[in-house]
């Protein structure tokens, strides 16, 4: 008999290999990316002293409305454009990028390019 994998498994097991990497300092923090079939959520986190800096995602009021109407990658690149302005206004230029164990392609992929154009280092 043929065991299907468990898709969501092979991910969280990529995630512990890439935390293990991938730490966010006060000095460059972590953008973290997760998505949800509907949504995609975007964080600027320092490791260090554990807060959140920055973040934005599909379920602001502000994002929601630009985004109705587009695909699921416009909607990722204008998540990433909010966050890395949300970003510089706290004076943040480079940031450490965690995939959080998802492919880079499609939404993530278009995430980090809507940041990158803001005016995020990677």
């Amino acid at each position: 008999m043929i065991k299907k994998e468990n898709k969501n498994e092979v991910r969280k097991s990529r995630v512990t290999r890439i935390r293990n990497k991938v730490s966010g300092t006060p000095d460059r923090p972590r953008l973290n990316v997760y998505k949800s079939l509907s949504h995609i959520y975007a964080q600027i986190i320092d490791d260090v002293n554990g807060v959140t800096l920055a973040s934005a995602s599909t379920i602001q009021k502000d994002i929601a409305s630009k985004i109705n109407g587009k695909t699921k990658q416009e909607a990722a690149f204008i998540v990433g454009e909010a966050v890395a302005k949300a970003a510089t206004k706290k004076g943040i230029k480079s940031v450490v990028f965690d995939r959080a164990g998802y492919l880079y392609t499609g939404r993530v992929k278009a995430l980090a390019d809507g940041a990158r154009q803001a005016g995020l280092e990677f």
